[in-house]
């Protein structure tokens, strides 16, 4: 398959010869293969069966009264006191036959709408840390120049489908405003969708009129064709905030996509056992997927998985171990028994671009895929246990980003691909290298990488001895040298700009 740049449709060259980077063409990644079923039936049974008790018996806290009073209109225990909800089976069953098991997210460019849900799979840019690093100015906190490249990069790179919430807080900008500053750097760096923040209702219609700004249409159209997403991170064990509340209601509201994620720390945030884990995690992210529908049914919403254990020497998270590749797996058969799109993760626990780094992402990017995720998230750039969205990690998970897209892609078996007049035309002993089958698919015959150096020892020995994070860092340069801005009506923009500065002026020292 040729390799084209995201601008121009132009052959990529590769970067060591000093052309541009090799990388796959856009597309929408699909997954046909069966899906991995780790759990049999049985246990799947348990795990339903314990979710409803915790759910019905145990019940969830939150802390918000608009959510109360939406949850005791459907019927659930409402214990006011203690603020604590319980539902029954009954009223998951009920929203669940609204829960719509696909749906689109359609960006300013069109050309990049994305399918989740079904067989389709895509990869999101990391989201959340503090700090940034790359191997050039060291580790620092973040801050808007960083984010911005972050946007660039992801732009740049085919293999990123969608933007996280913040790649990096912008920590020098105020911490009530500075949503503006990353969407408008979202919408203008990029054209692709991304994660807004549901931190209160402010921050979430702030991103769902900025993305309506930027495609020319008003909020109320985007009710029928979503370009926006959220993540609704519930505080396991079972506590649902009043700012999470209200940002999943306003999404709901204006039909745009909630992917509810319990964040399930073995050991820490849930008990040490894994079935026990799956059993917590699948009742909280049952409990906002039921709020979803009650405020408007047939929400798109998504399933989120997050579930890894914690170090019990330390305390300290730890991620891409089997236990998490294994949870990711058990995540995607829980989604697929409701009929909810699939999202987890593939996150490292690992301070440095290193070896540990790459085994322990590859591990936890294997139990996504085979899990049927739909969206892998904080699947480029996630470092240091998530305090650090690192520059040349993002390099390194692109690569294996495309490998895995490359994976996923089925064998065509028709008779010139089987090659028997191939083999039949190569005498015994013989070799390929020349063959009229080989030299019509030489240059597309296989992955190409754009990180891996499969140079002899001498000639790369010759041509510096570089290592792949010494070689990482050269491609995020190289890329950001690239990197060509994607078009924008000039009165798009400024509409934009306006409202960034409007919405700052009504915030003031307040809370959006």
């Amino acid at each position: 398959m040729a390799r084209e740049r995201r601008s121009g449709g132009r052959r990529g060259k590769s970067s060591r010869s000093g052309g541009s980077i090799e990388q796959l063409p856009w597309s929408q990644v699909k997954n046909t293969c069966p899906p991995f079923e780790l759990l049999n039936p049985e246990q799947m049974d348990q795990l339903h069966a314990t979710s409803m008790r915790i759910l019905s018996e145990a019940g969830i806290r939150v802390m918000g009264e608009n959510v109360m009073e939406i949850f005791e209109a459907a019927g659930a225990i409402v214990d006011r006191d203690t603020k604590t909800i319980r539902i029954d089976e009954s009223i998951v069953a009920a929203a669940l036959e609204t829960v719509p098991r696909t749906f689109t997210l359609t960006a300013r460019n069109r050309a990049k709408r994305i399918t989740l849900g079904g067989d389709n799979v895509t990869f999101g840019l990391v989201a959340g840390p503090p700090n940034v690093h790359d191997c050039v100015n060291g580790r620092r906190q973040g801050n808007l120049t960083d984010y911005q490249n972050f946007i660039k990069l992801a732009h740049h790179f085919n293999a990123i489908h969608l933007i996280g919430n913040q790649v990096t807080a912008p920590l020098e900008l105020p911490a009530n405003n500075r949503h503006l500053d990353t969407y408008l750097a979202n919408l203008t760096y990029s054209d692709l969708s991304f994660h807004c923040s549901a931190i209160g209702r402010g921050r979430a219609l702030d991103g769902i009129n900025m993305m309506a700004i930027s495609r020319g249409q008003t909020p109320e159209q985007l009710k029928g064709d979503p370009g926006v997403i959220t993540i609704i991170s519930v505080n396991s064990p079972r506590l649902f905030d009043d700012a999470m509340g209200d940002g999943l209601i306003a999404m709901a509201e204006y039909g745009q996509p909630v992917t509810v994620t319990p964040f399930t720390l073995m050991g820490a945030m849930t008990p040490v056992t894994l079935p026990a884990a799956l059993a917590q995690q699948n009742a909280e992210a049952l409990f906002g997927v039921v709020l979803t529908q009650l405020v408007t049914p047939g929400t798109p919403v998504m399933y989120g998985s997050f579930t890894s254990n914690v170090d019990m020497r330390s305390g300290a998270p730890a991620f891409g171990t089997p236990e998490n590749a294994k949870a990711n797996i058990a995540g995607g058969q829980l989604a697929r028994r409701y009929g909810i799109p699939y999202r987890t993760s593939n996150a490292n626990a690992s301070n440095a671009v290193d070896l540990q780094a790459a085994y322990e992402t590859m591990m936890a990017t294997w139990g996504a895929v085979l899990g049927g995720a739909n969206t892998v998230y904080h699947a480029a750039g996630w470092l240091e246990g998530g305090l650090t969205a690192s520059y040349e990690k993002f390099i390194l998970d692109v690569e294996i980003i495309q490998n895995m897209i490359e994976f996923l892609k089925p064998m065509n078996f028709d008779a010139d691909e089987l090659g028997f007049d191939a083999i039949q035309s190569v005498p015994s002993g013989g070799h390929f290298f020349g063959a009229e089958h080989t030299m019509a698919r030489y240059e597309s015959a296989f992955y190409r990488p754009m990180l891996s150096d499969w140079q002899n020892y001498e000639n790369w020995e010759a041509a510096g001895a570089k290592d792949a994070l010494q070689r990482a860092t050269g491609l995020w340069q190289q890329a950001l040298r690239d990197y060509e801005e994607p078009a924008m009506d000039p009165a798009i923009r400024e509409e934009l700009d306006a409202y960034a500065a409007r919405r700052r002026e009504e915030i003031g020292a307040g809370e959006p």
